[in-house]
């Protein structure tokens, strides 16, 4: 009888059995796109930085293209949420805000196109990196317009809380198991 009470919410797919939720495993998948697409637009730019100073050939390209690896390594920090780095740059934690950081880096990475013309693998390199991103930061804008960030952390904070209710009724169950065994031992 108590192995029925979880089958009707299995069959309506709640999620309120101990699995993860399936829209924060799909916003992981996102992040971990997202991240690729910032840390492939910085390898792009690290290369064009370098053939920017190893030439000479433009020197303005080559610090512009290392301020983008730089302001490129916020966006792949943001996309790991670390409680630290969000700390202090709480734009970032709106869906928005990441997006309109996205776009700007995949704009920086895609700067200087008839620079490359000459060198056909490094272009279409630079144009998939940046136009990954670019789309990660469109589709981050769309969803922090449409508030899917805030039902993001909604779905977080209560699986959090779920988790730790089940470790405290884990812990509950191991200590009133360490009290019946003392009692056993007492009354024999």
């Amino acid at each position: 009888m108590e192995g029925e009470s979880s089958q009707p919410s299995d069959r309506r797919g709640d999620n309120t059995g101990s699995g993860p939720s399936y829209f924060l495993i799909l916003c992981r998948c996102f992040r971990l796109i997202a991240s690729l697409a910032a840390i492939l637009c910085i390898a792009v730019n690290v290369l064009s930085a370098v053939r920017s100073f190893k030439h000479g050939s433009d020197i303005f390209d080559g610090i512009f293209r290392c301020y983008a690896v730089v302001i490129a390594m916020f966006v792949v920090a943001a996309e790991t949420e670390w409680g630290f780095f969000m700390k202090f740059w709480k734009v970032l934690e709106f869906w928005a805000g990441r997006g309109m950081l996205q776009i700007f880096v995949a704009v920086m990475t895609r700067a200087y196109p008839e620079y490359f013309v000459k060198h056909r693998k490094l272009f279409l390199l630079q144009s998939i990196a940046s136009y990954l991103l670019l789309a990660c930061g469109v589709i981050y804008v769309i969803s922090g317009i449409l508030c899917i960030g805030v039902c993001k952390r909604a779905r977080q904070k209560k699986e959090l809380s779920r988790d730790q209710a089940i470790k405290d009724l884990q812990d509950l169950e191991r200590r009133r198991e360490e009290l019946q065994s003392l009692l056993i031992v007492e009354g024999a």
